[in-house]
Order: structure tokens, then sequence, then C-alpha cells
């Protein structure tokens, strides 16, 4: 007969087993390598439809949570699941042990100043990589809860006037689908570099500057504000690090909401290369007379 002191320890390790195996992917992860992130951000997944969504009933945490948009607005392709735990904690459903490559999220979204809100479903998928290579909402209003609210129009003086307008083009400044400064090309840098020593010879008072980023309309809605504002971010820090005062600088993404032109092409290289106008950095300097 075995011993009491024995079957306790028995049950400890199957207990001990038991937390490992649903641990599962919560201990720290591996680093991450450049190459693979690129893999994640060239090769975003195809978008879920509505049925591919689970039932807010199924959710194991049914009450879902109220999200910060800024997390929100940080997620990007090539994170890892730590990345994206510490920014929007864990999923509400039960995914499962291993291998998980999509993850749902219950957030609400408050409508007024009272107790009434929206619920919204959001989706991270991950690739082979265990990178997160798309993010997605059930519904178009959820998705533009992403878009930062509306700037008031800055007053401008009298004495002042739009100097110049300034459009770059993104593929001339980054590599395609990226907006952060490790996706800046140096031919770039160089663009934006010229043009604040071409700011600084004109010898006036500089009053503002407005960086604006534009997507093409390829990929969802949440996913283009989000590199819309990230590629009009990185703009101004390269303007700040060659001696443009930053709180002169003001930066807005608006996605695909302004395109230049309209593409119907059935190959998906040449559609890229005929939305090209569309994915734009367009750059306004306000100068004294």
């Amino acid at each position: 007969m075995k011993s009491k002191s024995f079957i306790l320890r028995a049950s400890a390790m199957v207990a001990a087993g038991a937390t490992m195996a649903l641990m599962g992917c919560a201990g720290p992860g591996h680093s991450i390598d450049p190459d693979a992130q690129k893999r994640a951000a060239s090769t975003q997944s195809s978008p879920p439809a509505p049925e591919d969504f689970p039932a807010v009933e199924s959710a194991k945490w049914k009450e879902g949570a109220f999200p910060s948009l800024e997390a929100l607005r940080a997620m990007r392709t090539g994170m890892g699941k730590d990345q994206v735990r510490q920014l929007l904690s864990w999923p509400h459903f039960s995914e499962g042990l291993g291998g998980v490559r999509t993850w749902n999220y219950i957030f609400h979204f408050r409508t007024g100043s009272g107790p009434e809100y929206i619920t919204c479903q959001y989706m991270v998928r991950f690739n082979d990589d265990v990178l997160t290579s798309g993010m997605y909402w059930n519904k178009r209003e959820c998705a533009q809860r992403m878009d930062p609210p509306a700037a008031k129009p800055t007053p401008v003086a009298a004495t002042t006037s739009p100097q110049r307008k300034v459009t770059l083009g993104a593929d001339g400044l980054f590599r395609f689908d990226g907006g952060s400064p490790a996706d800046l090309l140096p031919q770039g840098r160089g663009k934006l570099e010229a043009l604040v020593s071409e700011i600084k010879r004109d010898g006036r008072s500089l009053d503002s500057v407005v960086v604006t980023g534009h997507t093409d309309r390829l990929g969802t809605g949440s996913y283009n504000q989000a590199l819309s504002m990230a590629r009009a971010s990185t703009v101004r820090d390269v303007l700040v690090q060659n001696g443009i005062d930053a709180s002169l600088i003001r930066v807005m993404g608006k996605g695909e909401a302004e395109p230049r032109v309209q593409c119907e092409q059935k190959k998906r290289e040449d559609l890229i290369a005929c939305l090209a106008p569309n994915r734009r950095v367009e750059i306004e300097v306000f100068e004294g007379r």
C-alpha cells in the first residue's frame, strides 16, 4: 500500500504538470528575429469573414474590457504574443493550449458621458513565426474608433501663410507596408533632411508644421489608419532630430480616406503600382512673412 506522503507528492506533480500545460504560451517568449518581422508585414493574413468571429456568449471572460485606444493604435504586424499581452492583456476566449494562431477579444467603447457603450470584437492573427500578421474588427464602426479625434483648426495669424506643401511618396520614404523608423529608407531620410535644410535657409520664423500620412485601400481600415499615423509620426521624429521644434509639429493619419487615384487592376502587383499616388506623406510648412 502506497504511503500517504507518496500519494501527496504524486498529486502535486500531476497538478504542476497540468498547470504548465494550461500556461502554454504564458512563459516568456523568445526574441523576435527582424527577418521574421518583415515576413509578417509582407504577408498579411486574409481578413476574416463575419462568421469567423466567435459568438460572444462562448467567451471565457464574457464581460470583456474597456481597452486603451492608445494601446490598440500601437498594435502592428510582427509583434510577439508577450507584446500583445502587454498592450491588450489575455484574450477573452479559450483559444486552446498549443499552436494557437488566433486570439479574440471583446472590447467596449463608451458612446457618451453615461453608462451606454457599444460592444466590438477584435481578432489578432499570428503567422507560423508566432508573430502578428493581421488585426481585425467585426464592425466598421469599431475600426473607426481607432481614428484620432478630429483636430481643431489651428488659427493662422494674418502675418503667416502656408509657405509650402510638400508631398512625398511613401514608397520613396518607407519600404512597402512599413511605417516605423526601421522601415525608413536611406533616400527617404535624405529627402526629409533636405527639406529641413531648405526651411532653415529661408531665415523665416517657423510657425507650425502639419504632417499627414495617407495609405492606399489595401488592408483593413483600422490597419491603414494605424499605418498612416505611424508614417506621419516617423516623419515628425526625423524633422525633430534635424532641428525642428517638436512643439510646432502636428501629426495626422488619414488612412485610405483621401485617395488621389482609383484603380481596378486584377493582378496584385499591377494594383499596388497603380495605387502608389495614394501612399504618401504630406508636409505643410507655415512660416512668418
